[in-house]
């Protein structure tokens, strides 16, 4: 069996430790030969398909190491024209690919799904992203580093905050779910948590920093990319048309400043975190976890079981079809356990209390 792998979508910590696992287990337990496809499906979408052979040596020494040795794209839309998915099929078929591992995260899959649907690829699906927004998974590979390193930038943010009597805004990553900012806030105390799911009140912040200026003097506030005012748009950073998902979103974390300056008596500082959330070496449990889901992606492909995708439910790997995830997203249910105690130890989600 001649297997592909490739590594969609915006690089996360964890993706070499499941391109080892699978490469290992699938050479140990099925004698196959397996590809590295670079760069996404962009590997696949050119006349001459760009590939790499994966052997033992290939991947070994490669657990620890952030990003991905296949790279990736982020704007390679192999259904963009029928032009370009025929070129796919005509090189899958020339590669000789009886399946290919396609980690990723929610967009990845929904166009693996497109192109087996159109082209009759056989696939597997590996979650992967730093958002934990993958339908069907409750803990997606590379949010776990994601979150250590947006708390620790909390915990930096909170000394230089507290020296100086400022308010805060800490901006993560996360455009349409909030479990990052939700869990990085957490950790990392933050007194207000801004989410996508729920809209903010400008005044209900204000009220809560004008309340610590009395007592602690500082006030962090951990948001994410997507979350908005009531009544107001998401703020987009920019449009990129050539992608599957043009809207670049960010900048929210200015735009608040700008709105909460006028209303309290603290200077207001915005950090923005960006691109580092998804940088460096994955964490112990994210290279356990990205392990697991290689090792299940193999034994699926040797089972003959293509269409599925990896996920953790209840704590236990299984696999769902491919399908039911394509073009769905994970988000933070409003009455969720996280968000009842982030209100019950007076964490403020930027709504009046009314309304939280």
């Amino acid at each position: 069996m001649r297997v592909g792998v490739l590594t969609g979508g915006g690089d996360c910590p964890g993706l070499n430790a499941v391109i080892r696992a699978v490469t290992k287990s699938l050479i140990h337990h099925g004698q196959c030969e397996v590809l590295g496809i670079a760069d996404g499906f962009e590997g696949l979408m050119g006349q001459q398909p760009r590939v790499q052979a994966l052997d033992w040596e290939a991947v070994s020494g490669i657990l620890h190491i952030g990003g991905t040795i296949l790279g990736t794209s982020n704007t390679a839309n192999p259904l963009k024209d029928a032009a370009t998915l025929a070129q796919v099929q005509a090189n899958v078929q020339a590669l000789g690919l009886d399946v290919v591992v396609a980690i990723g995260g929610d967009g990845t899959m929904s166009l693996a799904h497109g192109v087996a649907q159109a082209t009759g690829m056989q696939c597997i699906g590996v979650p992967k992203t730093i958002d934990n927004d993958i339908a069907y998974c409750e803990r997606s590979f590379g949010f776990d580093t994601a979150v250590a390193t947006a708390t620790d930038a909390l915990r930096r943010i909170e000394s230089t905050a507290n020296s100086h009597h400022r308010v805060m805004i800490v901006e993560t990553m996360g455009r349409h779910a909030g479990w990052l900012a939700l869990e990085a806030g957490l950790a990392g105390a933050a007194d207000i948590i801004l989410l996508p799911e729920l809209d903010y009140d400008l005044q209900a912040i204000a009220q809560v920093c004008q309340a610590r200026e009395q007592r602690q003097r500082y006030t962090i506030i951990c948001m994410g990319e997507g979350a908005k005012q009531s009544g107001a748009s998401q703020t987009v950073q920019a449009r990129v048309e050539t992608s599957p998902d043009p809207v670049r979103l960010g900048g929210v974390g200015h735009v608040l400043r700008q709105q909460l300056q006028p209303l309290i008596n603290s200077e207001v500082r915005t950090t923005v975190l960006g691109h580092i959330q998804r940088g460096g070496d994955p964490t112990p449990y994210d290279r356990v976890l990205a392990s697991r889901y290689g090792h299940k992606a193999a034994q699926l492909v040797l089972a003959g079981q293509f269409g599925q995708m990896v996920t953790l439910q209840n704590g236990q790997i299984g696999s769902v079809p491919i399908a039911s995830v394509a073009n769905t997203q994970r988000t933070v249910p409003l009455g969720h356990e996280l968000l009842v105690m982030a209100q019950d130890i007076g964490i403020s989600l930027g709504r009046s209390r009314s309304k939280q």
